[in-house]
């Protein structure tokens, strides 16, 4: 099922997440339709807060990212062909390498795009679908995708990078987008 993506302004989204146990009801059935709601968003990655779920639970698919690449832009990347993984309980345990620009945006900000600066590489430990605990370290687009992802269950959007006077100009379009003002080919449900 396809669910609604919860718009910039909502509290859900500054609030860290939950740790949630195997037993978290319907679990499977919300892992499913996140990623339905995701790619019927044309997204890479989406967290429980973009769906209105304070709990620490995300997807991510950089495969995605790839695929919309051509051949030779793709070499600029060490992770390609990229992942499709579920983190549950997330952690970053270390985060290495030079920061590095890319121009980011956001499902819950949508029309906005901003060069944000994050590190190259990330070890995270985390539990799978199945609740099979992993430590992995993820490097290049598939390490910001998580990071940008881990930021969500952690209360924090990418626009929290930018520099106070940017953050300013921004303000009447993130007004805008909280309360509905924005045009998007997606569910979204807005903060009244």
């Amino acid at each position: 099922m396809i669910l609604p993506i919860v718009a910039y302004g909502a509290d859900v989204l500054r609030k860290t997440g939950k740790d949630i146990s195997a037993d978290y009801p319907e679990l499977q059935k919300l892992i499913a339709d996140m990623w339905e709601t995701m790619y019927a968003s044309n997204g890479v990655g989406l967290a429980a807060p973009q769906i209105n779920r304070d709990i620490r639970l995300f997807v991510v698919d950089s495969q995605q990212m790839f695929a919309n690449m051509d051949e030779e832009e793709t070499l600029l990347y060490p992770d390609r062909p990229g992942i499709k993984q579920v983190f549950i309980n997330a952690q970053v345990e270390e985060l290495l390498g030079d920061d590095w620009a890319y121009n980011e945006g956001c499902l819950s900000i949508p029309k906005i795009r901003e060069d944000i600066y994050r590190a190259e590489e990330v070890t995270i430990r985390f539990m799978d679908e199945n609740f099979t605990e992993h430590v992995k370290t993820f490097d290049g687009i598939t390490a910001r995708v998580i990071l940008h992802e881990y930021d969500h269950i952690e209360g924090k959007l990418f626009i929290d990078y930018l520099k106070p006077l940017k953050r300013k100009l921004l303000k009447g379009k993130l007004d805008d987008i909280s309360k509905g003002k924005v045009n998007v080919d997606y569910k979204m449900m807005f903060v009244k």
